[in-house]
């Protein structure tokens, strides 16, 4: 009976530290500022997919000319991708279709984007949208910039 009971201790104890350690992840991701939440596809077939597969929740954080995604359900201390900004080309925004609706958060737009010939898929709302297509717009002189 106590080493049952001793067991579900550490169980306990240790899903609230995942859980605290989630949180401070989220926390020290998001203390500099300039984060959104946004979820992201990685190499879409050029057909497109509206089924819903492959999206990842997750925060992105502006960090200069860069744009760093850091999964949510993930322990990793450094961004999972990284886009610059001189190498985003816009392709195109829509609505989620599908069975994209029930995978992405209620407000979402997609915007579709080359990112060095890699066809990526970011999902964020409309305010982070405008912010988003803001700061690809203020890139500095001299840089290409290609917003569709």
């Amino acid at each position: 009976m106590v080493l049952a009971l001793t067991v579900c201790g550490i169980v306990v104890a240790l899903v609230v530290v995942g859980l605290f350690v989630f949180g401070l992840r989220r926390r020290l991701i998001q203390r500099s500022g300039g984060t959104f939440d946004c979820s992201l596809r990685w190499d879409v077939p050029e057909a497109g997919d509206p089924g819903g597969k492959g999206w990842a929740y997750g925060v992105a954080r502006y960090n200069g000319d860069r744009v760093e995604w850091f999964r949510v359900f993930s322990y990793a201390p450094r961004p999972r991708r990284v886009l610059e900004r001189s190498a985003i080309e816009v392709t195109g925004r829509r609505l989620p279709e599908g069975e994209e609706e029930l995978a992405l958060l209620s407000d979402a737009v997609v915007l579709a984007c080359l990112h060095r010939g890699t066809r990526v898929e970011l999902a964020m709302s409309e305010d982070a949208l405008t912010g988003f297509l803001a700061w690809l717009e203020a890139a500095p002189p001299g840089q290409r910039v290609n917003v569709a």
